[in-house]
């Protein structure tokens, strides 16, 4: 055998011993590692992704390194006050409540609590002890952080602070990552919703007290971005009083109702004798502790949902990221939470403007009562009806089958009408709870083993994040879209692809190996 071939023969046997045993690929691996856990920030850990990758260490040595995570040392307890700046230049103050007996081995549930009384507060400037107070419950670490004017929950800016909160927290406390909920109270409560419709990832319950979700139907908060379909990924514990002056139970009562026939998973506690307050906290501490321990979050969901529109953000729910919108040939019709059945309603069979009657609908107990075009409505039984006053709103408080009198002006002259009021029962449109701004685009997920079955609507193109714990990589990945095959073949694994997402995610158990590009317009 010739030197050289003997040369190379102890080259490749070097390089087969280098793949196949991590431990020898040098320090230089170890290194990078230090310094990608050492990142104090997603976007600092994704200009530390470069040098692993160049470092050429092996995909499943990679993976268990991530797996394992970072090795946690001790941390300030008690109240740690700390602060953010996000991309905007926004600086957001927040404060966290870390046990006394804080050990770094062991991982911790973490609560965001949102406060209310936003309209008060017109700066920045944290407020209070900074601490949880009276609404503590399970041993966790509590996050408050602080809202204001120009800063409300219900904000892009603020919900990318939540984000970057969650994330500088992982950094430095040992988080369980399936296990961080946001709840609120009041303007708080309403903010957990929002949250829940624009960063569902991280995240996974909402547990809203005394909130609303149609407070963000207001025209100064609906920016036609609100998607209530997003609702769906994630469980809701709601708490609301039947005495409270702002919403009461009355009000919130058939938005829940809704939710729940619409697929979102809802555990409602209203609270009868309740006000706009937590009085109750203490009955309802224990059904809430136990909601969050008994709905971890799935980190690889086997169905989501998700919906966006035409902003730069939120197009990301955990695999799926929505790329690129517009309307295809084959979009699936999608039942849409957005549309809320309206409550049926008696119908008097007379249209018109306020009491003046333009049209008599055949058949009708209007028209049986002999009620004419030209008329106007001027008192029924002994109640005189205001002018401005819609017909059917005149006959609310009137029983169907009651004996009626109505007077009616007809051309200048007093007309009295006797006859049984008999309305038809109605079913109203179905009534919009967001406004609709430019373009948006929705995306259904189902996977079954290899298989993604993806339902869309105004989508032009997609990304499907494939994770070694959900596909197996040594088989072809099939996607099916709207019934058409738009991809089959297999993935490799790739260092960057999962070193790129892990800077991004900082999270243990969500990781991603792989990625699948589809362009519906192909």
């Amino acid at each position: 055998m010739s030197r050289a071939v003997t040369l190379l023969c102890a080259i490749t046997a070097a390089l087969s011993a280098l793949r196949s045993n991590p431990a020898a690929q040098g320090p230089s691996i170890d290194a990078a590692f230090d310094a990608f856990w050492a990142a104090a920030s997603r976007e600092e850990a994704a200009r530390l992704v470069e040098p692993i990758v160049k470092s050429h260490v092996a995909f499943d040595d990679a993976y268990r390194r991530l797996r394992s995570g970072r090795t946690y040392s001790a941390a300030p307890t008690g109240v740690v006050r700390l602060t953010n700046r996000s991309a905007d230049g926004v600086e957001h103050h927040y404060a966290l409540n870390v046990p006394d007996r804080y050990d770094p081995a062991r991982r911790y549930q973490v609560r965001f609590h949102l406060h209310g009384g936003i309209g008060g507060r017109a700066t920045n400037a944290p407020v209070g002890a900074g601490t949880i107070g009276a609404l503590a419950g399970a041993e966790q670490i509590y996050v408050i952080p602080y809202a204001w004017v120009d800063s409300p929950w219900w904000s892009d800016d603020q919900a990318l602070n939540l984000v970057a909160i969650a994330d500088a927290v992982k950094r430095r406390y040992n988080v369980d990552e399936n296990r961080i909920v946001v709840s609120g109270v009041s303007d708080g409560g309403t903010g957990a919703y929002y949250v829940a419709m624009r960063e569902t990832t991280p995240f996974a319950a909402f547990l809203p007290l005394n909130g609303y979700l149609l407070v963000l139907a207001a025209r100064d908060i609906d920016d036609g971005q609100i998607f209530a379909n997003n609702l769906r990924d994630k469980p809701i514990f709601a708490v609301n009083g039947g005495r409270d002056p702002l919403y009461p139970t009355r009000v919130v009562d058939p938005t829940i109702e809704h939710m729940k026939k619409g697929g979102v998973s809802v555990d409602y506690r209203p609270q009868p004798n309740a006000g706009h307050n937590t009085a109750w906290w203490p009955d309802v501490k224990e059904a809430f502790e136990a909601f969050v321990r008994d709905h971890p979050r799935t980190p690889l969901p086997e169905t989501l949902t998700w919906e966006v529109g035409n902003s730069v953000e939120h197009h990301r729910a955990h695999w799926l990221v929505i790329d690129r919108l517009g309307a295809q040939k084959g979009d699936a019709a999608l039942p849409d939470l957005n549309d809320m059945a309206s409550e049926p309603t008696a119908d008097f069979g007379a249209r018109g403007n306020g009491t003046h009657v333009n049209r008599v609908m055949p058949g009708s107990t209007a028209d049986r009562l002999g009620v004419k075009a030209g008329d106007v409505i001027v008192r029924l039984n002994d109640q005189t009806v205001p002018s401005a006053m819609d017909i059917d709103d005149a006959f609310e408080e009137t029983p169907p089958g009651s004996a009626i009198t109505l007077l009616v002006a007809r051309n200048n002259l007093p007309v009295e009408l006797r006859g049984v009021y008999q309305p038809q029962i109605v079913q109203g449109p179905p009534k919009r709870l967001f406004a609709r701004g430019g373009t948006t685009g929705r995306v259904d997920l189902t996977r079954a083993g290899n298989t993604v079955i993806a339902a869309t609507r105004g989508v032009a193109a997609f990304t499907l994040l494939l994770s070694p714990d959900q596909f197996d990589f040594a088989k072809a990945i099939k996607v099916v879209a709207n019934g058409r095959t738009v991809f089959n073949a297999k993935v490799e694994k790739s260092v960057a692809t999962l070193m790129k997402y892990a800077a991004v995610d900082n999270d243990r158990t969500m990781l991603f190996g792989g990625e699948v590009r589809i362009d519906l317009t192909r």
